[in-house]
């Protein structure tokens, strides 16, 4: 029977889940079913997360890989941890090496971009200070799925052939593993085909043998080091060998009695904490549609030229986070909101292709987890005979100088990643994010208000209709938006235009848990292949 896995006359729904001992919500259903059976095999929360991160890497290889960086915050044993595994530029990463190699910009692809990969650490770090499983057992389902191979999804079909097309545009030789990797047939796999990746099966067993090490200090940090000196990279072994994630405090704000919280800067949580603590600070809604909007689509624009003008390395930056979350900082920003749409403005608070998974336990434990190639597959370079294709999230640094991201050589770059979490009253709620490059704090803004202000549950809130500020006054919705209310916006002052395509405004996924019976409430992404399972 032919058909077009893409093609959907009708409108579909999904009901949130439930369930009492555990859940797991990604965005490939296989790599939900790998987070589940760890559950089931007496693993934990963090088991889980670590197995389905892994799982990932071969499942949506549109989106992350085993050259990928990690954002996580876990809740385990009432205390919440955060990690930052993003890694930083290479030592001969400067920005006369750049500008002597002819460029005014970092490169999109190639291998210029690439810094230090964090999610093989990551995995071995969270595994080593919270797992209850050995690491080898985290990561058999993964090789077991690349060995195997899986059924191609939908979306992840239209991902591919995206960056089939995109890396075919490079006439460079550095560019071939990614062909020989994932497009051996000349193009990228269809709907409901089989594909198997055996180097990434031999890789991930050597990481899963080494706890890591092998990537970092090995035979696999030795071939990424030739590679990249063979096509003119900047990457060397002795930035693997000296990488190590760091264990970070998450930071928060108050927003509707609930203590959002997201990992510190170079991450971008700090745009979501701002236009939230903005947000608050303007007071009660009300029951206008258009003006809870305009109010929501205002507070994320201002806070995202905030994070634009100032988010890099937390060293580096010139305001500190205090600063940028101050009451009075705050309150000015929010002052800027009005009735008509602004063309935002950074303020000055000193003058006062990535995959998301949440994961829960019955013990009460839960993470939310974000990895990333930033670009869909990242920089389109693939170790040969390894299935790593390595990330590009150099791309985000400036090569101004007195810019505050400024490429530096061991430098972490602003980071789009972000892994969310709500607690009340020092009680974990649950894990929410929205991946999708920019999109992913607006993403947060917009489910973190549905739940908490229009009492959407989890599914709900995930399927709501999409607004994504780009610029100016301009603001792209989806195909479903409703009508009225974008003429309403548009009389406003607001550009909206409507975009056809929905993958461009983020994939979430959302854990809560109820605290008077514990009760775990979840919701996936309508907009990509994925699956929350309760146990």
């Amino acid at each position: 029977m032919q058909h077009d896995a893409l093609y959907y006359p009708s409108p579909s729904r999904r009901m949130a889940a439930f369930g009492t001992r555990g859940m797991v919500a990604t965005s490939q259903p296989v790599a939900a079913q790998v987070g589940m059976s760890i559950l089931q095999r007496g693993g934990n929360a963090v088991d889980a997360a670590i197995a389905s991160a892994a799982a990932l890497t071969v499942a949506e290889p549109t989106s992350n890989g085993i050259g990928s960086d990690v954002f996580a915050i876990v809740w385990l044993d009432g205390k919440l941890h955060g990690l930052n595994a993003s890694g930083p530029a290479p030592q001969a990463a400067t920005i006369e090496a750049m500008q002597a190699l002819g460029h005014e910009s970092v490169p999109n692809h190639g291998l210029l971009p690439v810094t230090v990969p964090g999610a093989p650490a990551a995995w071995a770090a969270l595994s080593e200070r919270f797992g209850r499983l050995p690491f080898a057992e985290l990561l058999a389902p993964a090789i077991a799925l690349a060995e195997e191979g899986y059924a191609v999804t939908p979306v992840i079909h239209q991902m591919w052939e995206e960056a089939f097309h995109t890396y075919a545009a490079y006439d460079d030789a550095s560019f071939a593993p990614w062909f020989d990797t994932f497009a051996p047939e000349g193009r990228a796999p269809r709907p409901g085909e089989r594909w198997a990746a055996p180097d990434h099966a031999l890789t991930l067993r050597r990481i899963a043998e080494t706890q890591a090490r092998d990537f970092y200090e090995g035979e696999l940090a030795e071939r990424i080091d030739a590679f990249s000196r063979e096509h003119g990279g900047l990457l060397r072994k002795e930035d693997l060998a000296s990488f190590a994630p760091e264990w970070v405090d998450p930071i928060s704000v108050r927003y509707q009695g609930h203590d959002i919280w997201e990992i510190p800067p170079n991450g971008s949580g700090l745009i979501v904490l701002q236009a939230l603590g903005m947000l608050e600070r303007l007071g009660p809604e009300g029951r206008d549609p258009v003006e809870t909007l305009h109010r929501r689509i205002e507070a994320t624009k201002l806070a995202y030229v905030d994070g634009f003008a100032h988010i890099t390395e937390q060293g580096a930056m010139r305001p500190s986070v205090e600063q940028m979350l101050a009451d009075d900082y705050l309150k000015a920003r929010a002052g800027l909101i009005g009735f008509d749409a602004l063309d935002p403005v950074h303020g000055n608070p000193l003058s006062g292709g990535t995959v998301y998974l949440a994961t829960a336990d019955g013990e009460g434990n839960m993470v939310s987890f974000i990895q990333s190639n930033f670009k869909g597959f990242g920089s389109g370079i693939v170790v040969p005979g390894t299935g790593i294709s390595l990330q590009n999230r150099g791309w985000s640094f400036s090569l101004d100088p007195e810019h505050p991201n400024a490429l530096a050589p061991g430098k972490r770059t602003y980071h789009t990643i972000i892994p969310g979490f709500i607690t009340k009253d020092g009680e974990a709620v649950g894990p929410f994010g929205v991946m999708g490059g920019y999109m992913q704090p607006q993403g947060h803004v917009q489910v973190v208000t549905s739940m908490l202000q229009d009492h959407l549950n989890p599914q709900a809130a995930l399927d709501m209709p999409r607004w994504k500020w780009t610029k100016g006054r301009t603001v792209e919705v989806e195909p479903h938006f409703p009508d009225h209310l974008a003429q309403a916006l548009a009389r406003r002052g607001h550009h909206i235009v409507k975009v056809a395509d929905t993958i461009s405004f983020g994939r979430g996924q959302i854990i809560l848990r109820d605290h008077d019976t514990g009760v775990l409430s979840g919701g996936t992404e309508p907009r990509t292949d994925g699956a929350v399972l309760p146990w």
